[in-house]
């Protein structure tokens, strides 16, 4: 491994190109500035380009199907109710951290999506939101805990609750993490001996689902002069303040990345992908609910369902077929058929007024090298992800509705993110056609790491 330098990657959740490398770039003078003498563009994020499992992906050049996770929850068997939320313990390839501490270096891990339950590494690490809350051990070494919250006064893992009304809530504490996990990358960067250091700061997509409807006039539900209107311009501002410190405190052999998971663009409404299942006779109820409520809690008909979907920012469908789950009604030799025509159906919908959605909907083996674990049938974009899919079902329930239904929400996610990179050994200008799991070989590169054969990607260096 090279030790002549070090490489520290700042990972901003969410953060999408359009923002800052157009209409905010006048507003961010440090990141615009570190763009001349940088590699840069937009990243192409992994289908689906969901924070779970993609930071796991960008930091393994793994896909998701050979990660086997497919979004935060995914089916563990082939039944119908197991759900399992992916955690640190999915994640069964090694991570940039693990080839660094195999290398004999160490590593300073902070926030970086994947990570929780936190696992031994080679220096120190801080897991992610999904800590169920600081009362956890979500750090490594156990003591590192007590430092944190003596520095911080009380550590925020995330926005508690940011599909809400509360908006001068939420305004804030978006404000506070960003500011505290830049203190805290700053803190573990000065005390602890380091050749990789990685931080990810969730602050930049918590502001875009809580508030892309009062920024942007193209978003439906835009009203002018509402009093968060400069709210993304403000916090961008802030953004760029936390970036000069941060990277005022590195040494000038210090090679930067910043990266982002996926981007971001406004949400248009949901389409009730299980009620139109249902409406073409392809899932059938037992009973009617009372109330529209998530698939999860109705009684389903198996006997008699063809194919059944999970609801998100993006859809996954699953196919019933006999053999594989427990009341399965497709024969395997009709599975391609079936998929095949849920495809079509899928990609010809209309929106509201009738025009095409431009759905998208992807095979597994399509775009996953490999594929581990239990992975949708079908995973679908709606609207290119401009529309969510709404997985709740019941009595008046629209195919198409503007209101979410796991909370208030004004955006989705888009695949392009961003990367700028800077260092000795990095040729500056734009490029395209960079892709997210580009970046570990990349990073492996320029620390002397090894190849790794079974990568996706290529080293951009």
């Amino acid at each position: 491994m090279n030790r002549t330098g070090r490489l520290a990657v700042i990972g901003l959740d969410g953060v999408a190109p359009q923002l800052v490398f157009d209409r905010y770039a006048d507003d961010m003078p440090t990141l615009t500035a570190l763009r001349a003498r940088s590699l840069w563009g937009p990243l192409t994020s992994v289908v689906p380009p969901i924070t779970v499992p993609a930071w796991s992906c960008m930091m393994s050049g793994r896909s998701p199907g050979e990660i086997g996770i497919y979004g935060f929850r995914n089916r563990a068997d082939h039944s119908y109710d197991r759900l399992s939320i992916a955690t640190s313990r999915s994640v069964r390839v090694p991570r940039i951290w693990d080839m660094v501490g195999a290398a004999g270096g160490d590593s300073v891990i902070l926030g970086v999506p994947g990570t929780y339950p936190p696992s031994a590494v080679k220096g120190c690490l801080v897991s992610c939101f999904l800590a169920p809350s600081t009362q956890a051990d979500y750090t490594w070494p156990r003591e590192l805990a007590g430092e944190i919250h003596r520095l911080t006064n009380g550590y925020l893992l995330d926005v508690t609750d940011f599909r809400t009304d509360d908006k001068p809530r939420i305004s804030q504490q978006i404000f506070d993490l960003s500011e505290q996990r830049f203190t805290v990358a700053r803190h573990l960067a000065r005390t602890r001996p380091w050749t990789f250091f990685s931080f990810v700061d969730m602050g930049p997509d918590r502001l875009h689902h809580g508030f892309w409807r009062y920024c942007d006039p193209e978003h439906p539900g835009y009203e002018a002069g509402n009093p968060f209107e400069r709210i993304f311009r403000d916090y961008y501002r802030a953004l760029d303040r936390h970036l000069e410190a941060f990277l005022t405190d590195l040494d000038d052999d210090t090679t930067v990345v910043i990266a982002s998971d996926h981007g971001a663009q406004p949400m248009l409404g949901g389409f009730h992908v299980n009620e139109w299942l249902r409406r073409r006779g392809l899932l059938v109820l037992a009973e009617q609910p009372p109330t529209a409520m998530p698939i999860s809690q109705c009684r389903v008909d198996w006997s008699r369902t063809t194919a059944w979907a999970e609801g998100g920012y993006y859809g996954r469908l699953f196919i019933n077929v006999a053999g594989r789950e427990p009341q399965g009604t497709v024969p395997p030799s009709e599975y391609e058929q079936v998929r095949d025509l849920l495809v079509a159906e899928l990609e010809a919908l209309t929106d509201h007024l009738g025009r095409p959605m431009g759905n998208r909907a992807f095979r597994p083996e399509d775009v996953y090298p490999q594929i581990e674990g239990v992975p949708p049938d079908l995973i679908v974009y709606f609207g290119d992800l401009r529309w969510r899919a709404a997985g709740t079902i019941g009595p008046a329930t629209d195919l198409h509705s503007f209101e979410n239904d796991t909370g208030p929400d004004d955006a989705n996610h888009a695949e392009q993110g961003v990367l700028v990179m800077a260092g000795d050994r990095v040729d500056a200008g734009y490029r395209a056609g960079m892709s997210l799991l580009d970046v570990a070989p990349t990073i492996q590169s320029l620390l002397g790491l090894p190849a790794v054969p079974e990568q996706r990607g290529r080293a951009l260096v």
